[in-house]
């Protein structure tokens, strides 16, 4: 979606024009056709309400459309994304080609208006690559939105929001694309290619490389697949010369089968976005990179891909980590930690930083606990925990905190190996953290975040349809901002 910026309505302007209104009563310049009709249809300028309707202008009809902001409290910047958002849901497929968002008269500061235009093209993604016979009134019309007498300072809040929404789109692509599109490899160039020219260094380790490293977890794991495992590394120096950065881990699971340990054939379509974390990683360094973060940031993502192969590696077998621990297989499908492990290893021992944090579609157990609301953060350190907490209730994307304790670490002794890669039923999400935390060296700040029900949605959400979220780029971008860049 295009976004211009202009100081005046005139006649080139586009006929659907938007303003955004607080909750109550209506301004008293609305046009009184436009009143009469906002209150029949109960319309109060609550947060992503709208109402539309016509009345006759200077240069001939009007389409006005009231979007609502809701009160002015501490939900203020959500409640702006969603009256944006709910503009582009109403619009986006109605024939109208272009809108313009009237500020003139509004009381919004740059930093408001920037959270309404990115609410406006957030909701305007969808994935329609491999659609071919899409009817007329299914196609998107909307392409632009012109500002009108935006404040000063609104077009360089906009370049910022931008890159977030580009990072959070690029996600967004990551996690939709089908396996036999993105596997490994085509992850990787799909990364170089988005990356390119922005800044951001790429190093990529191949199984050849990851085994002279020893990371017998991660290529376990890949063994099954004609797809050959990587290990993606991006690097962003935007921050002062030799300072240690804070390094992103994502999941990259292409597809997950489950091995050996198959899963039930319904629903295993969705196991494409088992590597949403990845995902997540490689969308904020888009993001990071396009606003110049004054940060050093690495993001390291374990690809691979999971399928039951004749060579396949089989419950029961032992693998040899980087770290030097062994692992009892218990079960082929709780892979992702067995990723994990070896990326964390190797990214804290390449750029000994002080802060690591993970992010995995890593348990069926998050989902039970917490649903689609929230993701899971586990963490070893309670500033770290909390700056997370922080950052995703400023972003909105939300994360609940989970224990650790020596209690659930006793559940995951082998009686052959350091450790098994399951515990028990009972506090999946809790034993899988558990375990990830046995590879995280002396005087590392850690967290891992379990998003398994945030990177996909069944239903819209408010500044996304149904599909992809790209959940964790603002995230990480918020608390790249309130901690790394101070």
């Amino acid at each position: 979606m295009k976004i211009a910026f202009s100081q005046t309505l005139d006649a080139n302007s586009p006929r659907l024009v938007a303003r955004v209104v607080e909750q109550g009563d209506l301004p008293g310049d609305v046009p009184a056709i436009i009143a009469s009709g906002a209150e029949a249809s109960r319309f109060k300028g609550k947060a992503g309400q709208t109402f539309d309707g016509f009345y006759e202008g200077d240069n001939g009809p009007v389409r006005l459309a009231l979007a609502g902001a809701g009160k002015k409290d501490k939900e203020r910047l959500p409640s702006l994304e969603k009256a944006g958002a709910a503009l582009t849901a109403k619009f986006l497929t109605s024939g109208e080609t272009a809108l313009a968002l009237d500020c003139r008269d509004a009381s919004l500061s740059a930093e408001e208006v920037a959270a309404v235009l990115l609410g406006l093209r957030l909701r305007a993604w969808r994935w329609d690559t491999y659609r071919t016979k899409l009817r007329d009134e299914q196609k998107p019309t909307l392409a632009e939105v012109v500002v009108v007498g935006a404040p000063e300072g609104t077009e360089a809040a906009w370049n910022e929001a931008e890159a977030l929404a580009n990072g959070v789109e690029f996600t967004r692509e990551l996690v939709s694309e089908p396996a036999n599109v993105i596997y490994p490899e085509s992850f990787v160039e799909r990364c170089r290619e988005r990356l390119k020219d922005t800044g951001v260094e790429i190093e990529v380790l191949g199984e050849a490389e990851m085994e002279k490293l020893g990371m017998g977890a991660l290529l376990g794991v890949s063994q099954g697949s004609v797809r050959e495992g990587q290990l993606l590394v991006m690097k962003w120096n935007g921050g002062d010369a030799g300072a240690a950065p804070t390094v992103f881990v994502g999941k990259g699971v292409t597809f997950d089968t489950g091995g050996i340990s198959i899963k039930p054939g319904a629903g295993m379509e969705d196991m494409k976005w088992d590597m949403g974390g990845a995902g997540a990683v490689a969308g904020a360094m888009v993001a990071l990179a396009g606003r110049k973060a004054k940060a050093n940031v690495v993001g390291v993502c374990g690809l691979v891909e999971n399928m039951p192969d004749g060579n396949a590696q089989r419950p029961g077998d032992v693998v040899t980590t980087m770290s030097g621990q062994t692992v009892e297989v218990i079960n082929t499908d709780a892979e992702g930690r067995l990723v994990l492990c070896d990326a964390l290893t190797w990214a804290q021992r390449e750029f000994k930083p002080k802060t690591v944090v993970d992010l995995a579609t890593l348990t069926g157990a998050m989902l039970i606990a917490l649903g689609h609301e929230h993701g899971g953060v586990f963490s070893n350190s309670d500033e770290l925990a909390d700056g997370l907490l922080a950052a995703g209730k400023e972003s909105g994307d939300k994360l609940w905190r989970f224990p650790l304790s020596p209690a659930y670490d006793r559940l995951i002794d082998s009686p052959i190996a350091d450790m098994k890669n399951v515990g028990p039923r009972w506090a999946g999400s809790i034993t899988a953290a558990q375990y990830l935390q046995r590879y995280i060296e002396d005087g590392v700040n850690w967290a891992h975040c379990d998003i398994a029900g945030m990177v996909w949605a069944d239903k819209p959400g408010a500044t996304w349809d149904k599909g992809a979220t790209g959940y964790g780029v603002r995230l990480i971008d918020r608390f790249v901002r309130d901690t790394a860049e101070g």
